[in-house]
């Protein structure tokens, strides 16, 4: 995105209880159309590492009569599964290898949006060592409104189990798809007013940041800055509301979270601290009979996942890290304006092996400040 201003420009326009305006454009590496080049030589093959750092859309991302073999995704090893483009959702991560296969000369590189109108493009061009003359005719075009080509992608990433780099379980002591879940989340997003201006919400509540730093509050037990559970597990359909929302969880247990998006807008929710395996998604309404659907062989491992629009997305995560853990929209104005929580992965113990204590050298302040820590 290209906005007319700084970050405090755009978080005024916010606090003003206004939408952000549609982007003016894309970038590739910080340059707009034409301002990126990447050289390569022919007859060799190349990894490209794509992150889509954008504010607010999903891009689509393609090399001019070239094709993109898909190797990673946010660490983890996928099937070695070949595309025309691929599309990544806010927030996302993913490497490709592509090789100068083709007749000497540069190639347009294109991120376009998705599910926006009008679709915003930009370029950047693969220059070969021995290239013959520029780029000609315009870019070629992708995907651009169609939810089930890209619902269909997403589907076709899975983890090449045959890979002999890490995995979430290293060891094979366990494999996701054969652990009983402990306890189920539904999670809704959704947008209103509050006070006569624009709020987002998950589960009804609209997240407003506290005075002191919760794992602060939480370590030295500060009252009155947060209430465990002030967030419900399931949607229920009321107004929203602004609180500072903390969901409690019990650490070691095996969670099913599944993001529920009723709005017509395409979501993308991050977890902090953990990588979590996306086992489902689809249109329409969640139910229990949609764990019938869900990939318990294969499923990628990531911390950024998607959820189209009037649809769901299911996740199992092992509540393997102590501590209180930020999911958010990674739809920036969203997030700003209430569209997060914390996850508290909490224990009793106060052994080192749980957990390390705040080093010294932390930042106290809030309710916090003059306290003393604890040395490791």
């Amino acid at each position: 995105m290209s906005p007319s201003g700084d970050n405090e420009v755009l978080q005024a326009h916010l606090d003003g209880g206004k939408k952000l305006p549609f982007p003016d454009g894309v970038l590739i590496n910080g340059r707009g159309p034409g301002g990126a080049s990447f050289n390569v030589e022919q007859g060799k093959t190349y990894r490209l590492r794509i992150s889509n750092v954008g504010l607010q859309n999903s891009l689509n991302f393609r090399i001019q009569n070239h094709r993109l073999t898909l190797v990673e995704v946010e660490g983890t090893h996928t099937l070695q599964t070949t595309y025309s483009s691929i599309d990544l959702h806010l927030g996302q991560s993913c490497s490709v290898l592509f090789t100068a296969d083709q007749p000497a000369q540069d190639y347009y590189i294109v991120a376009s949006t998705r599910f926006t109108n009008p679709v915003l493009t930009t370029t950047a061009t693969l220059r070969y060592s021995n290239s013959a003359g520029p780029v000609s005719g315009p870019p070629p075009g992708g995907p651009t409104i169609q939810i089930d080509w890209s619902l269909n992608q997403a589907r076709s990433i899975r983890t090449n189990l045959t890979a002999s780099g890490p995995r979430p379980n290293p060891q094979g002591s366990y494999h996701y798809g054969l652990i009983n879940t402990t306890r189920t989340i539904r999670l809704s997003n959704s947008a209103g007013q509050v006070n006569g201006k624009q709020r987002y919400a998950v589960n009804s509540v609209s997240f407003v940041l506290p005075d002191t730093p919760l794992k602060l509050a939480d370590y030295f037990k500060i009252g009155g800055v947060f209430r465990p559970g002030s967030i419900s597990d399931n949607p229920y359909g009321g107004g929203i509301y602004l609180d500072t929302s903390v969901l409690n969880a019990d650490y070691r247990a095996f969670v099913e979270i599944v993001f529920e998006n009723t709005e017509n807008i395409i979501q993308s929710w991050h977890l902090n601290g953990y990588s979590f395996f996306v086992v489902g998604m689809d249109g329409g309404q969640w139910t229990a009979a949609s764990r019938n659907g869900y990939n318990l062989r294969d499923a990628v491992a990531r911390c950024t996942t998607q959820v189209y629009p009037k649809s769901w997305t299911a996740i199992y995560v092992a509540l393997d890290n102590v501590g209180i853990w930020n999911l958010r929209s990674e739809y920036w104005a969203r997030q700003y304006l209430g569209q997060q929580l914390y996850l508290r992965v909490y224990t009793d113990s106060t052994s080192l092996r749980d957990e390390y204590p705040i080093p010294k050298n932390a930042l106290l302040c809030g309710r916090a400040a003059g306290r003393s820590t604890r040395p490791l």
